[in-house]
């Protein structure tokens, strides 16, 4: 063959090569390379906000060993990535996974979305006991990385004894604090409430800020779902501020929102209320979904005081005649107070009692089962609803342009505010728990350019990681956990809609969690390399005098 003719075949063959992606092995050079895994020619986008870079990145025992240019030789198993984006993996602040986790340890709805690590335990509600339940769930193996809030709700119902329409007793405040120290020094991050739900919603400002404090003094924060999010949102957002400077400690703002079609645009103040107490040097974040619809209980649409007294006394009122019509009109009146007419805005993500009901809207439901669909026949169907054991709901109360707001400012952090979903299951739950991470980068980036990618990478990674002190994650650096997302910034969207929400994002080509592969060519391989990211609490911080 002419040398003419070699030396092009060679170049062409080269080309090929340094084009394709692939994964290659050396089970050979295992024993003595360098390296466990080698990312090479990715575009390294670190999780700090700057402008991407190429590099290889090197990966040994779980953590990153090395950026820049290095040999392939050197590592046991390279992966090419070039033209694909390399970030930290996504950390999901706002998740409520203490029912699924132990079901489906694997998590494979978060890992595909590229969520390495998620925070628990949030809205008021967690595990109590959370040194037993790190423990089993290291037992059982996960496959993300899990923190945990102590939830207010949890603790109020441990903490007091009988009605919690009342303060506590200075001795039932005293437990409450006791268990919130107890759950500090097990590894929490912080103190979580639900202030829209029983018993949450009975806690007063400084009850609340006294178990802030103790939070604060193991070095955690204050993660809330605030008492309104709609009529009176400004007046929660106000209190939410003035109990983390009661406290001392930095306020985090559970999935920040506008849910009232009446206040449509109020995000315009609700921000400038958090710009304003960071002006003044208090430490105020928000979260978000990317979806102008909410998702949580149907026990959500009712007068608080209908569940005071625990399940039976609910059943009783709800059957009473009397209290029943009462109910139904306070339905009505809340639904108005929001700016609705009925209740055509809730759909129903799961109603175990008639799963036919599934993604149909209360006004569609009432329509099937009474032949009518008035506000009164809908508040009725509601009622009964509950009484059948209640349903998970989506809301569709919000308004895009406040969405993009939000999402726009410097201390928004994204979050999914989901639980671990199977995909089996007969539940047509909101699609924020599969495409959330992927609808940021393939909508919000590059349809609508709101931000640009390296500033979405840092709201999904470093800002989390920072917020809640997960200090060995959310940055692509040396020495780091090796928490890894690797897409296809061209390609990477959500398939999950309201109709159709369980179908998994496209572009998330490899995931890994502390150096293990879980996802590989968007297939996810079972694995469960996660760990628990216990707060190193130690001791509480004892306040001494400053001088003048």
């Amino acid at each position: 063959m002419p040398k003419r003719t070699l030396s092009v075949l060679l170049v062409f063959l080269l080309t090929v090569l340094c084009g394709a992606r692939f994964t290659t092995d050396r089970p050979a050079a295992a024993s003595i390379a360098e390296f466990d895994l080698l990312l090479t020619g990715g575009r390294i986008v670190d999780g700090t906000g700057n402008p991407w870079f190429t590099a290889d990145l090197a990966i040994k025992d779980g953590r990153i060993a090395d950026i820049g240019r290095i040999d392939p030789a050197r590592a046991a198993k390279t992966v090419n990535v070039q033209g694909l984006v390399v970030a930290p993996g996504f950390i999901d602040v706002h998740t409520h996974i203490e029912g699924g986790i132990t079901e489906l340890p694997g998590a494979e709805n978060f890992l595909r979305m590229g969520v390495t690590s998620v925070v628990t335990g949030n809205c008021g509600s967690s595990a109590l006991n959370l040194a037993d339940w790190f423990g089993r769930l290291e037992k059982l193996g996960t496959g993300i990385n899990i923190a945990a809030l102590i939830g207010h709700n949890t603790v109020r119902r441990a903490g007091m004894n009988g009605d919690f329409d009342r303060p506590p007793t200075t001795e039932e405040l005293q437990k409450m604090r006791d268990l919130v120290a107890q759950a500090m020094r097990d590894g929490a991050v912080g103190l979580s409430t639900g202030l829209e739900y029983i018993p949450g919603t009975y806690g007063k400002t400084d009850e609340i800020a006294e178990l802030a404090k103790v939070a604060a003094q193991y070095g955690g924060l204050y993660a809330t779902h605030m008492r309104d999010e709609g009529e009176f949102v400004e007046k929660s957002i106000r209190e939410s501020i003035e109990i983390g400077a009661l406290a001392g400690c930095p306020v985090e703002i559970s999935h920040f929102k506008v849910s009232s079609k009446k206040r449509w645009g109020a995000s315009a103040e609700t921000i400038k209320l958090v710009e304003s107490a960071r002006a003044r040097g208090q430490q105020v974040t928000v979260d978000q979904y990317l979806y102008p619809a909410g998702s949580t209980g149907i026990g959500i649409l009712f007068p608080s005081w209908v569940f005071d007294g625990g399940a039976e006394k609910t059943k009783e009122r709800l059957n009473n005649p009397d209290t029943r019509a009462r109910v139904r009109r306070e339905l009505i009146a809340k639904a108005n107070e929001q700016g609705f007419s009925d209740f055509a805005f809730a759909f129903v993500a799961n109603h175990s009692a008639n799963q036919s009901f599934n993604g149909k809207n209360i006004a569609e439901i009432t329509r099937l089962t009474k032949q009518k669909a008035d506000a009164e026949a809908q508040a009725e169907q509601v009622i009964e609803m509950q009484l059948a054991g209640g349903a998970q709901m989506v809301l569709h109360k919000m308004s895009e342009q406040d969405v993009e707001r939000i999402f726009r400012q410097p201390f928004t952090m994204i979050a999914s505010d989901a639980g671990v979903a199977d995909p089996a299951s007969a539940s047509i739950p909101h699609p924020r728990g599969f495409g959330n991470n992927a609808r940021v980068l393939g909508v919000y980036v590059r349809e609508k350019k709101l931000v640009g990618l390296e500033e979405a990478v840092r709201k999904m990674t470093s800002l989390p990681a920072g917020v809640f002190k997960l200090w060995e994650r959310g940055l692509l650096r040396p020495g780091m956990a090796a928490d890894i997302v690797v897409f296809d910034e061209k390609t990477v969207a959500d398939r999950a809609t309201f109709e159709q929400p369980k179908q998994f994002p496209v572009g998330i080509d490899y995931v890994l969690v502390n150096g293990q592969l879980v996802i590989e060519r968007g297939t996810h391989n079972g694995a469960k390399p996660g760990q628990m990211l216990r707060k190193q609490a130690g001791k509480p911080v004892v306040d001494t005098p400053r001088g003048r």
